[in-house]
């Protein structure tokens, strides 16, 4: 079973990921975007906002069990990333994993 770090690393490396709370936001209202992930410390005001959008627009939501920090580390980025958003998730599996966990 591959976890939920290397699963955002391929779609990153495979797929079409936008970074950022603004863009993230923005995709989440225009129902553009498949996942909306925050890191466990992304501010309160973004998670509130980003998850009522995704809410709205039936996306699904997770809150990364990992800080802006090492998410961006995971995705392969020379710097933190609190927000960001799965359009086309490439070969990996995450869309299906975030539904098995029915997050």
């Amino acid at each position: 079973m591959v976890n939920l770090d290397q699963a955002l690393a391929i779609a990153v490396k495979t797929g079409k990921v936008l970074f950022g709370a603004n863009s993230t936001i923005k995709n989440v209202m225009t129902g553009k975007v498949r996942l909306a992930i925050v890191a466990s410390n992304c501010p309160d005001k973004i998670r509130k906002d980003i998850e009522k959008y995704c809410k709205l627009s039936g996306i699904p939501f997770i809150v990364f069990p990992r800080n802006n920090v090492e998410i961006g580390r995971v995705c392969g980025k020379p710097f933190s990333i609190s927000a960001l958003a799965i359009r086309d998730p490439g070969d990996s599996e995450i869309l299906k994993m975030v539904k098995n966990r029915d997050v």
